[in-house]
């Protein structure tokens, strides 16, 4: 059975910190031992930023933070080359990027440059500055966050770049109790957060990640799951085709797959269910959807669909390793 006892410790942890905000805080873990990427979309003032710090510290890892504005220029984030006059060379000074754990606040409010040098640095994990290929600490989490009512000054992330995310959450407010908790916290100093594991051990859990048991046929499912949004037709749905201009494309099958293996670790698993996927399928799924006219002024949304698509698809019966 795999040991997720120190991952436990780190949810508990950063829970000194923060009250509710339970999905965030498993997926963002998720995120880390599955290696990808969050976006998050939520109103201001909802402790997104203090979650990712909260973690780092948690992990033993560096963090850093970038205020994503309309005057960003790559060079901002990834590093740039510095004429140093006493030897006459230039040296690399490298950006902010170059952490653990980067949290990108508001990652629509940059231009496109800005946020394509973000999304290469998330996919190939490295970035060339002059002649020279420097790759990021291992391991490397991008948190970014968007707010979703305030359009003003912002660039939308082209759909190319949303499917880099392996997931987008939507944080929502805290119940009446939660912000009671929250308020009552805010008048005490606030709790020191302790280191629970390094980033050396957390490569080791990323490893033992890898060696949870996907069965085919949860494979299958998340195939079937993505063909689905395309072509909602073939599972009884064409009332749906009108709504959707483009599916999720094939690395949803593979983020999904992904993402529920770590959980099926985090749940102490040493093997994925189905409910590992479709706990997780909207998360993976909802950015990936481009929508058509039709269902924006229908008020449809993302997650209407892969609800019913969900509730048609035949979901595999649990099974453990074979």
């Amino acid at each position: 059975m795999p040991d997720a006892g120190p991952i436990e410790q780190v949810l508990y942890e950063v829970k000194k910190t923060i009250v509710g905000q339970d999905p965030l805080l498993e997926r963002l873990v998720v995120a880390l031992l599955a290696r990808g990427h969050i976006l998050v979309e939520g109103v201001p003032g909802l402790a997104k930023t203090l979650a990712v710090k909260s973690l780092a510290e948690a992990i033993g890892g560096e963090f850093h933070r970038v205020q994503f504005t309309p005057d960003l220029v790559p060079a901002d984030i990834l590093g740039t080359r510095v004429y140093h006059q006493p030897t006459g060379e230039f040296q690399v000074s490298l950006g902010p990027v170059f952490t653990n754990l980067l949290l990108a606040d508001e990652i629509n409010r940059a231009p496109a440059k800005v946020q394509s040098a973000l999304l290469e640095v998330m996919q190939e994990r490295q970035v060339t500055i002059g002649r020279e290929t420097h790759r990021v600490p291992n391991p490397f989490l991008v948190m970014a966050t968007q707010n979703p009512i305030e359009n003003e000054g912002t660039y939308p992330l082209p759909e190319a770049q949303t499917d880099r995310f392996m997931m987008k959450v939507l944080v929502g407010y805290p119940s009446v109790t939660e912000e009671f908790v929250i308020v009552e916290r805010a008048l005490t100093p606030a709790a020191v957060i302790q280191k629970i594991i390094d980033p050396g051990t957390l490569v080791g859990l990323q490893q033992q990640t890898d060696r949870v048991y996907v069965d085919p046929s949860l494979i299958e499912f998340a195939v079937h799951l993505a063909h689905a949004t395309r072509e909602p037709g073939r599972i009884g749905l064409d009332d749906l085709a009108r709504y959707v201009t483009y599916g999720a494309s094939p690395r949803s099958s593979i983020s999904l797959v992904l993402a529920g293996r770590a959980l099926a670790f985090i749940r102490g698993r040493d093997y994925a269910v189905p409910a590992d996927l479709t706990d997780l399928a909207l998360d993976v799924l909802r950015h990936r959807l481009v929508l058509s006219y039709e269902a924006l002024s229908d008020d449809v949304t993302a997650d209407l669909i892969l609800q019913k698509i969900l509730a048609n698809l035949p979901v595999p019966e649990p099974a453990g390793r074979r």
